[in-house]
């Protein structure tokens, strides 16, 4: 693995999808390879890789550094807030800092014993919509998204997790095809990278699906809708939550009257606002 994280690092790739570092890029493709899943065993650092491993761990090695791929993506798997998930080109690798939010059920922000519907906006492989639903058992959730691909790839992540009974995905434009819906929360990792942005992210972002990245000339074309419409399918306390990531900035200078509050996180990662119905609705009038 060591051996691994020093190929990895000497080629310069770029760690951002699921991982930061080369020793835990290295890890994932090892451990891929072991068919381990979760936290291995101390023992497991231990045994002797077969020489049929250890080629299939070079080879992915290989395949990490000529493509500039997402070690997630060779795997296929992943893990988000403590969940396995399948990941694949069809949707962005899971990595939001939402997952610590989700985790806490959402507080101190609101009693999680009252929340019954969620909506998880621009779902793409379902992360976010499954891990509430996971944490928030008496919940109902949904997930939607504009692309069909995406929805497909979250249907197996809900079949796989056995949670498909309570969590349900719609292909929808923002909130166009859900009129007449209302939620508890609504939670979502928009598109927020603008054109600049876009054209000098790492190699291993052309990976992912432009659809889920691209946001018009300065990443505001989709936090602008969600601003515009998110009170209208909100029920009276209810919480928007969004992600807007490296465009946090631009947000704050676009709408400085809006009372946004910033989380923090313990695992680190930011750009992630909380806004109420009733603040939203001031905002809109």
């Amino acid at each position: 693995m060591r051996r691994g994280a020093k190929q990895l690092q000497r080629a310069d790739v770029f760690f951002g999808h699921g991982t930061d570092n080369p020793l835990d890029d290295a890890a994932a493709l090892l451990l891929h390879v072991l068919e381990v899943e979760g936290m291995p065993e101390e023992r497991l650092w231990s045994r002797r890789l077969t020489l049929r491993q250890r080629i299939a761990y070079e080879a992915l090695l290989e395949l990490r550094i000529l493509l500039r791929c997402p070690a997630v993506y060779l795997t296929g798997r992943t893990w988000f807030a403590g969940l396995p998930m399948r990941t694949d080109s069809r949707a962005l690798v899971p990595r939001s800092p939402i997952a610590e939010l989700i985790e806490r059920q959402f507080r101190p922000w609101i009693d999680p014993a009252k929340v019954r519907h969620v909506l998880d906006l621009c779902t793409g492989g379902g992360c976010i919509a499954l891990a509430c639903a996971h944490y928030l058992p008496r919940a109902r959730v949904e997930g939607s998204d504009i692309s069909r691909e995406a929805l497909t790839l979250a249907r197996e992540n809900a079949r796989a997790l056995g949670i498909s009974r309570r969590v349900r995905f719609i292909e929808s434009d923002h909130f166009a095809a859900l009129k007449g819906r209302r939620y508890d929360i609504i939670v979502t990792n928009p598109p927020y990278v603008g054109a600049r942005e876009l054209r000098s992210l790492p190699p291993e972002y052309r990976h992912e699906p432009r659809l889920a990245l691209a946001a018009g000339k300065q990443g505001l074309d989709s936090v602008r809708v969600i601003l515009q419409q998110a009170a209208r399918h909100l029920t009276p306390g209810g919480l928007l939550v969004v992600e807007v990531g490296n465009t946090e900035t631009l947000v704050r200078r676009r709408w400085p009257r809006l009372p946004f509050t910033w989380l923090e996180f313990e695992r680190g990662g930011g750009g992630v606002f909380l806004l109420t119905r009733e603040q939203l609705q001031r905002h809109v009038r």
